[in-house]
């Protein structure tokens, strides 16, 4: 047999194996879904663990300090965002009823300015109905993940636990798959904890400006901010069109056109100006790949992967780029 057959047959082989798992992957997202969650929750909280070990403090005294942290902060979102994804998902037929007159009227409008468009078509189109509800399933599929905090939290402690002894176990063991491990999580690490903060930063602004603004449910579009900023580009295009639908439902075009600025000033200030200064351009994707992770991600663990599409397709990059043989196609991921 020929080298090109064996590669041929090798490369086939490679995918079939690939789309197995995948397949493993979506038929157990239950299970892998709230693992992912609390592998980046503890990778954000591992500095904290380790900075009070460093200081002396017991490793119990440590962890429980960190689960009140994490039940804290948990219950504060129930508190805060609980009620209003169930207000907003009641209210969503009077908001789908609302957006279609405004719409119907601008495009009565248009018709009497002399531009002529065809309603039915453009109506079909932009389905308002459709993207209401799809923002409706979405909310509540999220706030349906608070109900499995608790086994999350559990995962979280024991990952800590594990991460105090795994430097150990590298240095005892002469592995350079190992060590190529950690390096991949250093890089992950580091682009989560920056890319919290600045999500964090862009929740605040928001939030803010929204209650400034008056628009209702501020805080959950303030919260949704923070968790979309984790996918670049898209992401804060993503986060602003609750928030704007929100505000021609109660107010109009030039409220909502106001809310429409303070999105694209924030995500100008912060997302173009300051994030690429301070986390650098290594871990960079680029648009189009963000966008094609988006969809892969989602499509395989539901809007949980969306939010963790850009952290799970940069872990994937990182790992393609440690190895000569794969250098090249995190190459093409990359901006």
């Amino acid at each position: 047999m020929s080298t090109s057959t064996q590669q041929v047959g090798y490369g086939i082989l490679v995918m079939a194996g690939v789309v197995i798992v995948l397949a493993g992957i979506k038929a157990a997202s239950v299970i892998v879904v709230p693992f992912l969650l609390a592998l980046f929750l503890a990778i954000i909280l591992s500095p904290l663990f380790l900075w009070f070990k460093r200081k002396g403090m017991p490793q119990g005294v440590s962890l429980l300090f960190i689960v009140l942290l994490l039940f804290g902060l948990i219950g504060t979102l129930i508190m805060l965002i609980g009620t209003s994804v169930q207000d907003f998902s009641h209210n969503v037929p009077l908001y789908e009823a609302k957006l279609q007159t405004d719409f119907k009227d601008f495009l009565s409008t248009l018709d009497g300015w002399g531009v002529k468009i065809p309603k039915e078509d453009i109506l079909a189109i932009f389905a308002t109905d459709s993207v209401m509800e799809y923002i409706a399933k979405t909310l509540k599929s999220l706030g349906g993940l608070l109900t499995n905090s608790f086994m999350i939290i559990v995962t979280v402690i024991f990952m800590l636990m594990e991460i105090s002894q795994f430097t150990k176990k590298i240095e005892k063991s002469d592995s350079s798959s190992l060590r190529s491990l950690m390096d991949v999580s250093d890089n992950v690490k580091h682009f989560i904890l920056l890319k919290s903060f600045t999500s964090a930063a862009t929740g605040i602004i928001v939030t803010i400006a929204l209650i400034l603004f008056d628009i209702h449910y501020a805080i959950l579009w303030g919260v949704v901010a923070f968790l979309l900023n984790f996918i670049p580009n898209i992401g804060s295009i993503l986060a602003a069109i609750p928030a704007v639908l929100m505000a021609l439902v109660q107010y109009n075009f030039s409220i909502a056109l106001a809310v429409t600025a303070v999105y694209l000033a924030v995500n100008i200030t912060i997302g173009s100006i300051l994030e690429p200064r301070i986390m650098g351009k290594g871990l960079g994707l680029s648009t189009l790949v963000v966008f094609l992770s988006l969809i892969f991600w989602g499509w395989l663990l539901g809007p949980v992967g969306m939010l963790l599409s850009v952290p799970l397709t940069i872990m994937v990059k990182i790992v393609l780029n440690a190895k000569e043989d794969t250098k090249w196609i995190a190459t093409l991921l990359g901006n």
